[in-house]
């Protein structure tokens, strides 16, 4: 492989939103908001340091317990007005149902990430995808090879059923996430990745698990696999490394790393971070 073929990896810092806060979830659950934040605060940060997209997370509604949506439309509203570059939202968070996919509509975002619950109503999984299929992309939470969902006991198919069935409602993109490395700065979960990156020829997006710069160079060696993008959450909140540092990685303009580097590390055998769904 050549250094050509080695694309750019878009970032999208998480702003992951509870009780109308911005905070850090663990492992898919959420302990506590010992650390949070202004989300309008934490948005703008990030797009001041250079992100291009922002990953707004409502974890109220992700864990059942109300909706921040009032907030996440002034986060958006907010971003929108004051960054003079066009900057894109991701907006995510128990969207499975008919109820919270309007809600996530209303905010008229770039993009809507279906969390992987909405497999187990898959009637309404094919009519959304019909009707707004380049809009959505869909979560795919995968914790020993079978598709989970995050803060709840729902065990789908295994990932290879789950991406075929996908394929074939119109799926357009994924967002693939490791459960057991989510939030755990423990290094990202490549094998579950590179599963879905070889079963279709969409989009895939990264999330969960990356807690160093190195972590994103290896998952830039994917992008000639169709890897697209990286969703980061806690590596950025622990301050493993600057927003602009993982932009130098991910563009591939951080100096003194050969592409031989790249393809010969290899991934840690512990296990890392991300944003709640």
């Amino acid at each position: 492989m050549h250094s050509q073929h080695f694309g750019k990896l878009q970032l999208l810092p998480a702003v992951d939103i509870s009780e109308g806060r911005a905070v850090r979830p663990l492992g898919g659950q959420l302990l506590g908001t010992s650390q949070s934040v202004d989300p309008v605060a934490a948005a703008i940060t990030w797009c001041e340091a250079g992100a291009e997209w922002i990953h707004l997370v409502d974890l109220d509604l992700a864990f059942g317990r109300g909706t921040n949506t009032s907030v996440l439309e002034q986060v958006i509203e907010e971003v929108r007005d004051r960054t003079s570059n066009r900057i894109k939202i991701q907006v995510s968070g128990g969207i499975k149902d008919h109820r919270s996919i309007e809600l996530a509509l209303s905010l008229r975002p770039d993009r809507i990430n279906v969390t992987s619950a909405a497999l187990a109503q898959p009637s309404w999984l094919e009519q959304v995808l019909e009707e707004h299929g380049e809009l959505l992309a869909l979560g795919v939470d995968v914790r020993d090879g079978v598709v989970v969902a995050r803060g709840t006991d729902w065990r789908g198919d295994a990932l290879d059923a789950s991406i075929m069935w996908l394929e074939r409602a119109g799926a357009q993109r994924y967002v693939v996430t490791d459960v057991s490395r989510d939030g755990a700065l423990s290094g990202p979960g490549l094998e579950p990745l590179q599963h879905v990156l070889a079963l279709t020829g969409k989009p895939v997006i990264a999330s969960g698990g990356v807690a160093s710069l190195n972590d994103i160079r290896v998952l830039r060696g994917m992008t000639a696999q169709g890897l697209e993008a990286l969703v980061l959450g806690k590596a950025l909140y622990t301050g493993r490394f600057t927003l602009e540092q993982a932009l130098q990685e991910a563009h591939g303009t951080a100096e003194g790393v050969s592409v031989q580097e790249q393809l010969a590390w290899k991934p840690p055998t512990e296990q890392a971070e991300s944003s709640g769904e």
